[in-house]
C-alpha cells in the first residue's frame, strides 16, 4: 500500500520532482517500482547548483511562467491546476519521500506580486508553505525563459501605451464637450479649467485652444486669449475659424498690420466690412504717429478719439497716445481719467503680443500721469518697468524727473511738518522748478504761503491746481480760505457751494458758508451806510452852493 500510495502521489504531482533534480524530458510513469526510485536517485540529496542558490531559484519561477515544450514538460500552472485541491496531502507525501527537504526555508504563501495581470496565480505555492521543487523549472532552461518574459513584457506594456492613447482621447474629448456646456451656461472660469485639463492630456488638439481663447475672450482677458489662439494655428495653419478670431482680437487690441494679415488667412469667415474696418484703424493710428511726431497734440487728440470707436475699446497704444496729448494740453484729471479707463495688461503680457518698446512707451506715459496727479511712487515704480525694456535716453530722463519731483515733495513734507515752512515752500518750488504743472506740488506750496500770510501767492497756487485738475477738492478747500482770509466773500460762498455739492452733508464747510454769508450781508449792510452818508454830503454840498 505504501508503494501504491507513493506512486499515486508521483503520477499526480509528474514531473516536478524528478525533473527539477534529474532535468528528465518525459514525465509519464515508469514501470519500475517507487520505492527503487527512491532508492536509487532520492536516497542521496542532491547538490545545489553552484552558480544558483535555491532562494534565487524560486524568485526567478516566481517571475516566470514555465510553458510546456516539445519535449512533453508540463507547465507550472497545469501542476498547480491538478494539484490544487488536495495541496496540503501531497505536501506531506513529498515531504516523507524527499527527507532532505527539511533543509528549505520556509517560504510565505503568495503575494500580491505572486498574481499576474488577470488575477491568476503565476506560479504554485503550498498551504504548508513550502514550495514545490517541481515549480523550481529547469535551471538550464531560466535564460531562455527570462528572454521570452521580457518580450512579453514590452508587448504588454506597449498594448498599455496603446490603449492607453485611446483612454486618454476619449478622456479628452469628453472634457472639451463639458467644458463646451458649461461656455454655453456663461460658466467660463468652469469651461477654462476643462480645457485645459484636455489640453494636459492631448497637447496637440488645435480644438481644444481655440474653445480656450473664446472662453478668455468672454472673461475679456485678450491677451491670454490671443495667446491661445496662436497656439490653435501653429498647431493647424488652416483652422479659419482660430485666424478669424484672431484677427479679431488684434483689431481690438489696435493692431491693425496683424489683423489685416490674419483676415487673409480667414478663408470664407472674412468678408469686406472686416477688411475695410482694418484698413480704415490702420489709417487712423499711421496719422496719430505723424501728428505725435510734429508734437501737435491738438491733432492727435483728435486723431486718437476717432479711433477710440473703430473696435479698438482695449488698443492701449492709442489709450496711450490720448493720454499723452491730455497730458501735454494740461488737462492732467481727464489725462488721468483716460489712463484709469484703458488697459492695463501685466508687462510680461504685454511684451509678447506688443513687443519691449511699444510696452515700455505705454509704461512711461502711465508713470508721468501718475506723477502728475500725486501718486509718485506708482509713477516710479512704472517708469523703472519701463527702463527695464527700454533704456532710451528720453524714458531715463523721464525717470530722472519724476525721482527729483517726488523727493522734493517728500523733504518738503519733512519741513511742513517741523512748521519749517518757508524750508518746505522752497523744496516744493524746487520740485516744481522739474514739474512746473505738477498739481500736488502747487497744492503744496499754496499751504505753505498761506501759513506764511502769503494768501495772493496762495490763491495764484490753488487756481494753478484747480486748472490742472478742476475736481481737485483739497485744492478748491484751500482757495476758499484765501477768499475768506482776503475777506472776497462772494468768491467764497460760490467755493464753499461747490464744495457742498461734492461733500454733501459735510459740517464744516455749512458752517463755513453760514459765516460767509454773515460776512457779505454785514459788508453790504455798510457799503449802504456808505451810499447813505456818501449821499447825504453830497446833499448838504449842493443845498450850500
Amino acid at each position: 500500500m505504501a508503494k501504491i500510495g507513493e506512486k499515486s502521489v508521483e503520477i499526480q504531482l509528474g514531473c516536478g520532482l524528478v525533473a527539477a533534480i534529474f532535468q528528465r524530458g518525459n514525465c509519464k510513469p515508469i514501470k519500475q517500482p517507487v520505492s527503487q526510485i527512491s532508492k536509487k536517485k532520492l536516497s542521496k540529496p542532491q547538490p545545489k547548483p553552484p552558480s544558483i542558490t535555491l532562494r534565487n531559484s524560486i524568485s526567478q519561477d516566481r517571475k516566470h511562467v514555465r510553458r510546456s515544450t516539445s519535449d512533453g514538460t508540463r507547465s507550472s500552472s497545469k501542476i498547480n491546476q491538478s494539484s490544487n485541491s488536495s495541496s496540503t496531502k501531497k505536501m506531506s507525501q513529498v515531504v516523507n519521500l524527499v527527507p532532505n527537504t527539511h533543509n528549505l526555508r520556509r517560504q510565505s504563501m503568495f503575494t500580491s506580486s505572486d498574481l499576474s495581470a488577470n488575477g491568476t496565480l503565476n506560479h504554485a505555492s503550498s498551504t504548508g508553505n513550502i514550495m514545490l521543487l517541481g515549480q523550481l523549472g529547469n535551471l538550464k532552461q531560466q535564460k531562455r525563459i527570462q528572454h521570452v518574459s521580457t518580450d512579453e513584457k514590452f508587448i504588454l506594456q506597449k498594448g498599455r501605451v496603446l490603449m492607453g492613447n485611446i483612454v486618454n482621447k476619449l478622456d479628452s474629448d469628453v472634457l472639451k464637450s463639458m467644458g463646451n456646456e458649461h461656455y454655453k451656461h456663461g460658466r467660463f472660469e468652469q469651461a477654462i479649467a476643462l480645457y485645459n485639463q484636455a489640453i494636459a492630456i492631448n497637447p496637440k488638439n488645435a480644438c481644444y485652444y481655440s474653445n480656450k481663447s473664446a472662453a478668455l475672450l468672454s472673461l475679456n482677458r485678450l491677451i491670454e486669449a490671443v495667446i491661445e489662439c496662436r497656439e490653435a494655428i501653429q498647431l493647424d495653419p488652416f483652422y479659419y475659424n482660430a485666424q478669424y478670431r484672431l484677427a479679431r482680437l488684434y483689431l481690438r487690441l489696435g493692431e491693425a498690420e496683424k489683423a489685416l494679415e490674419h483676415y487673409e488667412k480667414s478663408g470664407p469667415k472674412v468678408d469686406r466690412r472686416d477688411i475695410s474696418e482694418a484698413q480704415n484703424l490702420k489709417r487712423m493710428i499711421r496719422n496719430c504717429i505723424e501728428a505725435q511726431r510734429v508734437k501737435d497734440y491738438i491733432t492727435l487728440l483728435h486723431m486718437s478719439e476717432n479711433a477710440l470707436p473703430s473696435g479698438t475699446d482695449s488698443a492701449p497704444q492709442i489709450f496711450a497716445m490720448r493720454a499723452e496729448a491730455l497730458m501735454k494740453l494740461h488737462r492732467h484729471e481727464e489725462a488721468y481719467t483716460i489712463i484709469q479707463k484703458g488697459p492695463n495688461f501685466k508687462t510680461c503680457l504685454s511684451t509678447r503680443i506688443f513687443g519691449s518698446a511699444k510696452t515700455a512707451y505705454f509704461l512711461i506715459i502711465r508713470a508721468q500721469v501718475y506723477t502728475l496727479v500725486g501718486r509718485f511712487d506708482d509713477g516710479i515704480s512704472t517708469a523703472q518697468e519701463a527702463a527695464k525694456l527700454d533704456i532710451s535716453n528720453e524714458i531715463i530722463a523721464i525717470l530722472r524727473r519724476i525721482k527729483g519731483v517726488a523727493s522734493a515733495r517728500v523733504k518738503g513734507n519733512e519741513f511742513f511738518k517741523e512748521s519749517k515752512y518757508i524750508e518746505a515752500c522752497c523744496m516744493y518750488t524746487e520740485g516744481l522748478e522739474q514739474d512746473p504743472y505738477n498739481s500736488v506740488l502747487l497744492f503744496n506750496r499754496a499751504t505753505c504761503r498761506i501759513k506764511l500770510g502769503q494768501f495772493e501767492k496762495g490763491l495764484e497756487d490753488c487756481n494753478a491746481a484747480l486748472v490742472l485738475r478742476p475736481s481737485y477738492t483739497m485744492a478748491r478747500v484751500r482757495r476758499a480760505d484765501c477768499y475768506v482770509k482776503l475777506e472776497r466773500w462772494e468768491a467764497a460762498i460760490q467755493e464753499f457751494e461747490m464744495l457742498l455739492q461734492e461733500k454733501q452733508g459735510d459740517e464744516e464747510v455749512k458752517r463755513a458758508l453760514i459765516d460767509a454769508k454773515i460776512q457779505l450781508k454785514r459788508e453790504r449792510e455798510e457799503d449802504q451806510k456808505q451810499r447813505k452818508l456818501c449821499n447825504e454830503s453830497n446833499l448838504v454840498l449842493v443845498i450850500s452852493n
